[in-house]
């Protein structure tokens, strides 16, 4: 890639501090709600241009009901606009709950002595992945804490063993990354694993709290954390993942934060976040925090539409943090992806009796959606999303710079809905009972029937033939 000077002088910021919390602060309090402003703002985004911090500040100050609604509405529009009506669907997979941080939400905080600790062997690993495959998942994130046992090595090790796992029909295509942040070395060394995203969050943006809440341990440095994923595009991961916890500080500062952070790795690596999370805190052991800043139902929704209409092409998580009617009404404002089936207790996936019961002392923190993958497979197509399992794009290299080629002009969805509709059928006839099939195919047929009769729709119905007659992972 060439630089001109302009982007030479950027690139001298790899690496470093680019959060400035006056900065935000300022943006939030100059903010002006004006009813013309917040529709001009809206249109924007339509447009499918990414919001500045100071439209996505006035958004946040919105207080009126009506504009509130128009924001959701906006980012409804939006979603249909960029993403259509797929979701995908994945499973985090904890591997291990050591941790040498002393964060006060957390349940794997060093200086809790009621969490039971463990580190999945190899034949624990290869039993969750097999329970995982069994239940029709191939997507997962393996989440780690943060301890010297799991280094860049012990990461790579894990993501090997779980693409080496084939249980029937089941294969998982695609890992993710949930860990600590690593020196450039090691997120080489787990990029040569075959890794799709990296996932690192911040927690929160502002560093006064953040220091109020970590309160040893490596992950105490907030600069450290905050440069984790520059070391990692430096490595070559061209696939990164961002976030905040919301409760933790006042959630306008913490979205400016994101947008921030959006931001800078476009302008310094020319590649935003693929995807963005916004955990709110839940119920952990010994959970100790100021709980001032605790995000209310109506705020968290509208925080999502707003996020949403602020990052048109940035992907968005929403977790079983959630319980199951906050969910059913978020997704209507931008989410990309969720988890199903989810079970968070070291161990879980593979307990045959009372599979939905937790156990807090083998849990990060407490879950509220335990509906299993075909449960909510159902739902989502009784209400006419289409469940994916898709992992074309880094199959087919459209990641980073790649990807938002792709994306941004809003292409994506030449590939994702063929590719969501694929992945489904494959689902339909390898694990859904006959009532999910039979409305997943009625399903498939109205969105085969709103496609324009042209080679590309003749061709997706000949491999949907190929999908039912046992073959298997066909994608564009």
């Amino acid at each position: 890639m060439k630089f001109t000077p302009e982007k030479l002088k950027i690139k001298d910021q790899r690496m470093k501090p680019f959060i400035d919390a006056g900065e935000l602060l300022d943006f939030i309090n100059k903010a002006k709600p004006e009813r013309a402003r917040i529709r001009e703002i809206i249109g924007k985004s339509l447009d499918k241009q990414r919001l500045t911090l100071a439209e996505t500040a006035i958004l946040t100050k919105a207080e009126d009901p009506e504009l509130i609604e128009e924001i959701k509405q906006g980012a409804r529009i939006l979603k249909e606009k960029v993403y259509g009506q797929r979701i995908v669907l994945f499973a985090p997979l904890y591997i291990g709950n050591l941790c040498i941080n002393r964060c006060a939400y957390c349940g794997f905080k060093s200086t809790n002595k009621q969490i039971k600790r463990i580190t999945l062997s190899r034949e624990e690993l290869v039993a969750q992945v097999k329970a995982l495959e069994d239940a029709g998942q191939k997507r997962l994130i393996l989440v780690y804490g943060e301890h010297p046992k799991y280094d860049a090595k012990f990461i790579a090790e894990t993501v090997g063993i779980v693409y080496s796992v084939k249980s029937g029909p089941g294969e998982i295509r695609r890992v993710n990354i949930n860990a600590a942040p690593m020196d450039i070395d090691g997120f080489r060394i787990i990029k040569d694993s075959k890794i799709g995203t990296y996932q690192i969050f911040q927690e929160t943006y502002h560093e006064e709290t953040y220091a109020k809440v970590h309160l040893g341990g490596i992950k105490r440095n907030f600069e450290w954390r905050l440069t984790a994923l520059d070391r990692a595009q430096e490595a070559g991961i061209d696939d990164v993942g961002i976030g905040a916890l919301f409760g933790l500080y006042d959630w306008r500062f913490d979205i400016l934060g994101l947008v921030r952070h959006t931001n800078h790795l476009e302008a310094v690596y020319n590649v935003g976040p693929h995807t963005i999370s916004f955990p709110r805190i839940q119920y952990a052991s010994q959970l100790n925090i100021d709980k001032s800043h605790i995000v209310s139902n109506p705020d968290f929704t509208r925080l999502v539409a707003i996020l949403r209409l602020a990052v048109p092409y940035t992907g968005l998580i929403l977790t079983a943090r959630e319980p199951a009617e906050i969910r059913d009404e978020i997704l209507q404002f931008g989410v990309s992806q969720i988890d199903g089936g989810t079970n968070i207790e070291l161990g879980g996936y593979s307990k045959k009796e009372h599979p939905g019961d937790q156990d807090i002392d083998l849990e990060q923190f407490q879950i509220n959606d335990n509906r299993s993958l075909n449960e909510i497979m159902d739902e989502l197509i009784e209400n006419k999303y289409i469940p994916s399992f898709c992992t074309s794009c880094y199959r087919r290299g459209r990641t980073g710079e790649h990807f938002m080629e792709f994306s941004v002009p809003g292409f994506i969805k030449r590939f994702c809905q063929p590719n969501a509709i694929l992945t489904l059928a494959e689902y339909l006839e390898d694990y859904a009972p006959e009532i999910t099939k039979a409305k997943g195919y009625e399903l498939i047929r109205e969105k085969l029937g709103e496609m324009d009769e042209t080679s590309s729709r003749e061709d997706l119905i000949g491999k949907l033939e190929l999908v039912k007659q046992g073959k298997r992972d066909l994608y564009y």
